[in-house]
């Protein structure tokens, strides 16, 4: 198994793997604390997943008061078997749950972990409380590290990553394919050139082979108390590329800016949906008088922008990314600099020799592949207009 846990794992072993126990802010409390895991739970929960991959599915779902359910292409889809019992959901918890972080669950009634089946590949899982019982939501990761052909992404994005330094954001709203994004992108600069790569995430999501690179994955909770603390101590790790599961706050915000603006490469998501609205989320974060340093690091630390979300295919089998790529030129830094945000809309549009992609002009483009039906994308459009001038070029 990994370090990250799996289900079925004794308390011993965990202890034998030097993964410590998170430190609670609260004792736990009785009335939180999962029942013992069993053999007969972990084969459950096991059988579960098993059945979410064999449908291609990408969550699995386990409430009290319903059969196990899993969203395959977007849309939710009942497993066969009776409805959970409020025992039963516990006792499917108890087998995911990592035994050096029980403690922590009991405390704080949720918690975000890894863990690897042998056979059955890489999960995530957010065990909860709701409706004074436990749940769980489990994304269902593919078999295989993603690649930008296989997400249907523009290849232009592989000529991002060339650049030595500089921040490069994926954004999108959740379970918009952001975390695939930055494992393709990190699969081409790892391809590309030997370096050492140090990921922070919560949790480690898609494990790196280390291929030409060093690599080390930092969980929260499991390695880090937080992400600006993991961020600390990376940038005294002799990193050449970081990538941040996700920029939280202010202060994780400033450090990771921080960390392009002295020499490395770094990767992290938002949750925006379009790169005016990561600009403006970025620069809000932090206190007006600091705006305007905010902004000028950002011009001259900033890469690109990747903005996505997930439309259905046009044959029914899943969903493909749309996307709009601001990349950062002159005229887009100079914006940035002056805080003209509402005006980078008009630079995306303007500038594809440049390799940025409108999102309108990323919905054509897969209509005219045939992966996306022409009246969905008339529906997603953000300018109908110019998405029909945009459909009709070569």
């Amino acid at each position: 198994m990994s370090a990250e846990g799996s289900p079925g794992a004794s308390d011993s072993d965990e202890a034998a793997d030097g993964i410590p126990v998170a430190a609670t802010a609260a004792p736990r409390r009785a009335d939180w604390v999962l029942p013992r895991r069993t053999v007969e739970g972990a084969e459950r929960l096991e059988a579960q997943l098993r059945q979410a991959r064999e449908h291609g599915a990408t969550d699995l779902l386990l409430v009290r008061g319903v059969p196990p359910v899993i969203r395959v292409n977007g849309r939710l889809v009942a497993l066969p078997g009776a409805a959970l019992d409020r025992q039963e959901v516990a006792r499917l918890c108890a087998a995911a749950v990592p035994p050096g972080r029980r403690d922590e669950v009991a405390a704080r009634g949720a918690i975000d972990f890894g863990f690897t089946l042998p056979g059955l590949g890489r999960f995530r899982a957010n065990v909860h409380r709701a409706s004074d019982a436990w749940s769980a939501a489990i994304r269902v990761f593919p078999a295989e590290l993603p690649t930008l052909e296989s997400l249907n992404l523009p290849p232009e994005l592989a000529q991002l990553v060339r650049r030595q330094h500089g921040l490069l954001l994926v954004t999108g709203p959740t379970g918009c394919g952001k975390t695939s994004t930055l494992a393709a992108l990190l699969g081409v600069v790892m391809q590309a050139r030997p370096g050492h790569v140090i990921t922070i995430e919560d949790p480690v999501e898609y494990v790196l082979p280390h291929g030409r690179c060093v690599v080390e994955q930092i969980e929260i909770g499991r390695d880090a108390p937080s992400f600006a603390d993991a961020l600390r101590s990376a940038m005294r790790q002799d990193p050449d590329v970081l990538m941040v599961g996700e920029m939280r706050d202010a202060e994780s915000m400033a450090n990771v800016v921080t960390a392009a603006e002295t020499g490395h490469l770094v990767f992290s998501t938002l949750h925006t949906s379009n790169a005016a609205q990561t600009i403006s989320r970025i620069v809000d974060a932090h206190p007006s008088q600091e705006s305007a340093i905010i902004r000028a690091q950002l011009a001259g630390s900033l890469v690109a922008v990747v903005s996505q979300q997930l439309v259905p295919r046009a044959d029914g089998e899943g969903r493909v990314p749309v996307v709009e790529v601001m990349v950062a030129n002159d005229a887009v830094c100079n914006l940035i600099r002056k805080g003209q945000i509402e005006q980078l809309a008009a630079q995306v549009s303007l500038g594809k020799h440049e390799g940025m992609l409108s999102f309108d002009a990323s919905l054509a483009r897969l209509v005219r592949r045939g992966l996306v039906d022409v009246e969905e994308a008339r529906r997603r459009a953000r300018h109908l207009k110019e998405f029909e001038l945009l459909l009709g070029e070569k």
